[in-house]
């Protein structure tokens, strides 16, 4: 399986799961809700988007894996399923990989990074870091 199916995966995943959550199994046939936020709006157009793509056998295959997961969102058998039929449609249908890698939104380049405790200290790059009582450096 090529890398960029793999990635087109992992970067949908979350956004599927909040469509699960926010529309449940009807996330195949139901039209966007200004209710729900982008996030889940951007996975049922993903779900969408690979349904419409399908023939009917697919379409079944792939509403059972939606039914399946929306119902317990903590079985991750169910996700992963999920994640299969997505990944089986992206293997037979290059349009639809370039649908979706369009969809995808932008990495923001945000990082963000906490620190937690006594003299915990945090940075994107560290050098050299010394914390404590009476620490010296050097002679």
């Amino acid at each position: 399986m090529s890398a960029e199916i793999v990635q087109l995966v992992a970067q949908a995943s979350p956004y599927m799961s909040a469509a699960l959550g926010a529309y449940g199994g009807a996330v195949l046939t139901r039209a966007e809700d200004a209710a729900v936020d982008a996030t889940a709006n951007l996975g049922r157009r993903i779900l969408q988007a690979v349904w419409s793509r399908r023939n009917e056998d697919e379409q079944t295959a792939l509403e059972h894996a939606v039914q399946d997961a929306s119902a317990d969102a903590e079985d991750a058998d169910a996700a992963a399923a999920l994640r299969q039929q997505l990944k089986r449609a992206l293997r037979d249908d290059e349009e639809l990989r370039r649908e979706l890698a369009d969809l995808m939104p932008e990495p923001s380049g945000t990082v963000t990074i906490t620190a937690s405790g006594d003299r915990a200290i945090a940075a994107h790059s560290i050098g050299t870091a010394v914390t404590g009582d009476n620490t010296r450096i050097g002679k």
